[in-house]
């Protein structure tokens, strides 16, 4: 009994080793142009969902003083947009002596100049009772952001030039992300006695949805039949992006809970999911990508 109550308690973290299990067993399910179709029912239906679902469990109140939040808004936009991919340019100099496949390490670089995650940092922040209309905020405007500076990053960093859809970027974000939480916010007007009465799961919902998407990516990851990595690297490497995960939320941490920082505990769950994660939504449709894959 016990187990099966820590099983419902933790079906999220067992959804996502079955879903990295389902990928690798029959990763042509989930590929873009698969059966599961993912560059129209996750890139489009199911970004739009978390954002609709958002729009629908927030107040109004509480997205208008999100906006007004500057200075949250500074702190993760100038670390994830300009500390994060400094730090890493630092830590990849220590690391080109070493034996580590090169690729690896311009991907990582890579990674570290993207913007914050469109989905998944909201969907964090909500689940641990964080800040959620900051996180949407910063996910939302980061993103826009980073159509724009990601390129000049990469271009400092990486000495790649890049040819970026901001048109087809811009368009994509804007109806998968502010046009549901607008959807959202207006049918909650409607329906907002039902859903206090009722209190849905959205949680759960959003989660669910993250599942799908992390299922996606990983069936695009082992359908690839160019990854020729030594295991050493991999192994390093992995063990590379925990610590510095960790080490980067323990410093969002430390700097968001000082006495003067002005921001709460729901704000600092905000700052530790956007500022530390990563979106890959402008990494796949960089162009520069086949010359860093494909030596």
């Amino acid at each position: 009994m016990r187990l099966l109550e820590r099983m419902r308690k933790e079906w999220f973290m067992i959804g996502i080793v079955l879903a990295i299990a389902g990928a690798k067993l029959e990763p042509s399910i989930g590929v873009n142009g698969g059966p599961l179709m993912p560059e129209i029912t996750v890139s489009y239906i199911a970004v739009a969902t978390i954002f609709f679902n958002s729009g629908l469990s927030l107040n109004p109140e509480e997205l208008t003083s999100a906006l007004v939040h500057i200075k949250l808004h500074l702190f993760i936009q100038i670390f994830t947009l300009a500390f994060f991919p400094a730090a890493i340019w630092l830590f990849l100099q220590l690391l080109s002596i070493t034996p580590i496949n090169e690729w690896l390490l311009k991907g990582l670089q890579t990674v570290g100049c993207m913007p914050p995650p469109v989905s998944s940092a909201v969907i964090l922040t909500k689940a641990v009772g964080g800040n959620e209309a900051a996180a949407i905020f910063n996910s939302a405007f980061g993103s826009f952001l980073g159509i724009v500076v990601t390129p000049l990053l990469l271009l400092l960093f990486l000495h790649s030039s890049s040819s970026v859809p901001f048109t087809s970027i811009f368009s994509q974000l804007f109806m998968t992300v502010v046009v549901p939480l607008i959807i959202g916010q207006i049918v909650r007007r409607y329906i907002k006695d039902w859903l206090e009465r009722k209190k849905p799961p959205f949680g759960a919902v959003s989660s669910s949805v993250l599942l799908t998407i992390i299922y996606t990516t990983f069936c695009d990851t082992f359908s690839n039949p160019n990854i020729d990595l030594d295991t050493f690297s991999l192994i390093l490497i992995l063990f590379i992006i925990c610590s510095i995960q960790l080490s980067f939320m323990l410093l969002t941490f430390i700097f968001s809970t000082r006495n003067n920082s002005g921001f709460t505990p729901a704000d600092t769950v905000a700052v530790m999911f956007c500022s530390t994660h990563k979106s890959l939504t402008l990494d796949r449709l960089l162009s520069c990508s086949e010359s860093f894959w494909c030596p």
